[in-house]
């Protein structure tokens, strides 16, 4: 009984030792293991591994980045409870801590885009497109930058105007200073200056991409955007829905011509840190 005791006492103390040697990881194994899970979409083990390289290598930027980006992985956009924010805020802390101290312009054009994308699933349109504007800075001949700033000012100036509109119980094709001079200009107050940042970012994207059909498609919808509220200047409103008719054609012809690209996600676009 007594050697029997021995040995178990042995076999604690060597599983004992072994599991505190699978605990105590270095900071590149912990990276390794890290990304390894990320890779294979087991975000939560991911999470438990990146927190221990940036807790051993706090000067580790990709774990930093790995980090937050497993953290936004997790957040579920319109899951409104105080741990999925959580999930969202310790992204954007690790993506901030990496535009806060790391001089490469490449890991802070990651983290600004990652920051902007989660502010953007969160709603929070105007830090949204601070971000991006900060990423636009960092990588000027990056069109993607752009266009989001545009879906985002579309996102902003369409739901309030076709609520106004619903109001009114106005048709499609219906002109909103024919109907109602006053909401019109309610409507041109609330929305111009979006709209005119919108059309002006969706062309940078679009010169630095000739070929980029989303937002050729969001120049449409911008456009139609401020027909509706030139409501002193039935002219300019014509204008502008010509231009917006133009636009569509484009966008179909240059789907045609690329049909790969049919189906692309319109989705402004997000980091990753590989």
């Amino acid at each position: 009984m007594k050697c029997r005791l021995q040995l178990v006492a042995v076999v604690l103390v060597v599983f004992t030792s072994f599991s505190a040697n699978l605990l105590a990881q270095t900071a590149p194994e912990e990276m390794n293991l890290g990304v390894q899970a990320y890779r294979q979409s087991r975000f939560e083990e991911a999470i438990q591994h990146f927190e221990k390289c940036v807790a051993l290598a706090p000067e580790n930027t990709n774990a930093h980045l790995y980090l937050a980006t497993a953290y936004a992985q997790q957040y579920i956009p319109g899951v409104d409870t105080p741990e999925n924010k959580l999930m969202a805020e310790q992204a954007i802390d690790q993506y901030e801590h990496v535009l806060g101290g790391n001089p490469v312009s490449s890991a802070r054009m990651n983290s600004a885009k990652g920051i902007a994308y989660l502010y953007l699933q969160m709603k929070k349109f105007d830090d949204a497109k601070k971000y991006y504007r900060m990423a636009s800075d960092l990588d000027p001949d990056d069109p993607e930058n752009y266009y989001s700033i545009g879906v985002i000012d579309w996102t902003q100036t369409f739901p309030p105007r076709q609520e106004e509109r619903a109001k009114l119980g106005m048709k499609p094709d219906e002109s909103l200073a024919a109907k109602d001079k006053k909401v019109c200009a309610e409507m041109k107050e609330k929305n111009f200056a979006n709209i005119q940042e919108g059309i002006l970012n969706l062309h940078k994207a679009l010169k630095l991409r000739p070929d980029y059909d989303d937002a050729m498609a969001f120049m449409n919808l911008m456009y139609r955007e401020r027909a509706d509220i030139q409501c002193d200047d039935p002219a300019a409103r014509d204008a502008d829905l010509k231009t917006a008719d133009e636009w569509v054609e484009k966008t179909l012809a240059t789907k045609k011509a690329n049909p790969r690209k049919a189906g692309h996600s319109t989705e402004p676009t997000r980091t990753n840190p590989q």
